[in-house]
């Protein structure tokens, strides 16, 4: 493909710099360039925003409320939301959930969700994972029993992120538990505030509440509520999960915290020169940029596939994007040395303008670098991405 963008695309990106200069509300900007924490209010502000100018859902076709843009476009838009600060979009509504609805829901699905994820009237979380059911997820267990016209659910989900704030969650749940464990799951859109339904928080490492436990206690929920058929479930969560892969890769972030990491090795110093100019740390930081120029050649070419979803090629983008994520972190805390092993949750938690060791910049680096273990486990592990990648694409 041709990567020299067009005149219209130098144009799009200057309208696109015009409007973020303009509406991130320079708070958010510097929460999100400081790594300190990011709370429901500031997600929701940040998408309404973006809603009102119509571009909160650069994938959406036009006929579901999106802008129709080119990948081109899209990539455009992403880069440059990351380079100017802006809090992401989370992707449960938008960009995961959307696209199973659009794809396999009913008419009337589509007509009463779409239009409240695009303005952010529900907060949606994802119920996939399970205790004993997470890279194995087709191995889990909470049941949805037909009772007339409703399913009735039992069961679990863990690591629920931001469930604590959500309206609606989209589960994975048994239907049929009599035939092989992939054919019997059904895809069903639940309502968080029905009777039944418990979560209880999950505290990370660096003490914040991100993740849940989900209790579902006959929970009863309207057939109406079934994506698609029944049983079919595996098949949508497959699609779904091709699309948060692609998302994942999150290459516009990664090329921030990467000039961002340039700059800290500049203003760290060893044997009296920058940190940057020696030879060992700046063949680290080379050899990352390298890996990630040729991540962003690969996002666009699965980009360009316009007229197809993601297929295995989405497992390679998430484990080289979390890859990457992971180490530019890992640098950056290398880079900080011990500027960043003091812990500040009240500095994090905006409660403090500056942080205890009066360095802002050092601060959040060594919670950050905790808080992206993650990357490489959340949107189906790792090690499952190459079992992937060795099956479908390289037929091993």
């Amino acid at each position: 493909m041709d990567l020299t963008y067009t005149g219209d695309d130098l144009a799009f990106r200057d309208q696109v710099r015009t409007f973020l200069e303009a509406e991130l509300p320079a708070d958010l900007r510097h929460k999100v360039h400081h790594h300190l924490r990011l709370h429901k209010d500031d997600y929701v502000r940040w998408h309404r925003i973006l809603a009102r100018q119509g571009w909160v859902a650069p994938g959406w076709p036009r006929e579901y409320g999106g802008p129709g843009w080119t990948p081109v476009q899209r990539h455009i838009f992403e880069e440059e939301c990351a380079r100017a600060g802006t809090p992401p979009v989370l992707p449960f509504g938008v960009n995961m959930v959307a696209p199973v609805i659009m794809a396999f829901g009913s008419q009337a699905q589509k007509d009463y969700y779409l239009p409240r994820i695009l303005s952010c009237e529900d907060w949606w979380c994802q119920g996939y994972s399970e205790p004993g059911a997470g890279s194995d997820l087709a191995s889990l267990k909470t049941t949805a029993v037909r009772d007339g016209d409703h399913y009735v659910v039992n069961g679990q989900k863990t690591w629920t992120t931001l469930a604590q704030h959500a309206d609606m969650i989209f589960c994975l749940v048994r239907t049929d538990p009599g035939v092989r464990k992939q054919e019997g799951i059904s895809f069903l859109l639940i309502d968080m505030h029905a009777p039944g339904v418990t979560v209880r928080p999950i505290i990370m490492l660096d003490e914040d509440h991100e993740v849940n436990e989900v209790f579902f206690d006959n929970v009863r929920v309207p057939v109406a509520n079934l994506v698609g058929q029944e049983n079919r479930g595996w098949t949508y969560a497959k699609y779904l999960l091709g699309h948060e892969r692609t998302g994942i890769a999150a290459v516009g972030r990664s090329k921030r915290e990467l000039a961002r990491l340039k700059a800290l090795a500049l203003r760290e110093h060893k044997n009296g020169l920058p940190l940057l100019n020696d030879p060992l740390f700046a063949a680290k930081v080379a050899d990352l940029e390298i890996e990630l120029m040729a991540l962003e050649m690969t996002v666009l070419r699965v980009l360009a596939q316009a007229d197809k979803a993601p297929g295995p090629e989405a497992s390679v983008l998430k484990v080289r994007g979390t890859e990457i994520q992971q180490r530019v972190s890992e640098l950056m805390v290398e880079a900080a040395g011990p500027l960043a092993l003091p812990f500040d949750p009240a500095y994090l938690e905006g409660e403090r303008e500056h942080s205890i060791i009066d360095d802002d910049f050092a601060a959040p680096l060594l919670p950050h670098y905790f808080n992206f273990r993650k990357t490489s486990i959340y949107g189906g592990s790792n090690e499952i991405q190459r079992t992937i990648i060795s099956q479908m694409i390289l037929g091993l």
